[in-house]
């Protein structure tokens, strides 16, 4: 199975990255978590998605905030998707980052979460990879079934109560 590599700006992130990492453990997907910066160690960064295919990586989800240029210099020097993950700061509460991750120039695109949505890019992330691994994509179908198997509970509760 192909990994997911998880990429964060600065290790402050890691509380948000944290949901990421642990989705792809509930889910058993393979993933390496590292602490690059588009500014402060470019070379680094640029390096970690040059070899990112090399290195039997599937996808790369990169969190940052503020400027949040870091998913934009990986997926200048990869062709693998790269999802990124806008980081909520204190200036802007996240919109600065958002708008720097999602702004991408034509032929070097970033899917973009929303601010803070490290649990929907490793979703993502795992649908990419259960392309090819068809026992991931079943435990996404039942993931998928069990949500809608709860919101149906809570309606028929709902109903109940107020539906004479």
């Amino acid at each position: 199975m192909k990994k997911v590599g998880i990429l964060m700006g600065s290790a402050s992130d890691l509380p948000v990255v944290e949901k990421a990492i642990n989705t792809l453990k509930e889910y058993g997907v393979p993933f390496e978590v590292h602490v690059y910066s588009a500014h402060r160690t470019p070379l680094e960064s640029a390096e970690f998605a040059k070899n990112a295919i090399n290195n039997n990586f599937g996808v790369i989800i990169c969190a940052a905030g503020m400027a949040a240029h870091l998913a934009g210099a990986i997926a200048a020097n990869t062709v693998l998707p790269v999802i990124g993950i806008p980081v909520k700061s204190k200036a802007l509460d996240g919109m600065d980052a958002l708008l720097a991750t999602v702004q991408m120039p034509t032929g070097i695109p970033v899917a973009t979460v929303a601010i803070d949505g490290a649990g929907n890019a490793a979703l993502l992330a795992i649908q990419i990879i259960a392309l090819s691994e068809p026992e991931l994509l079943e435990k996404l179908k039942e993931a998928r079934e069990k949500g809608a198997k709860g919101v149906l509970e809570k309606n028929a509760e709902i109903e109940k109560l107020y539906n004479v």
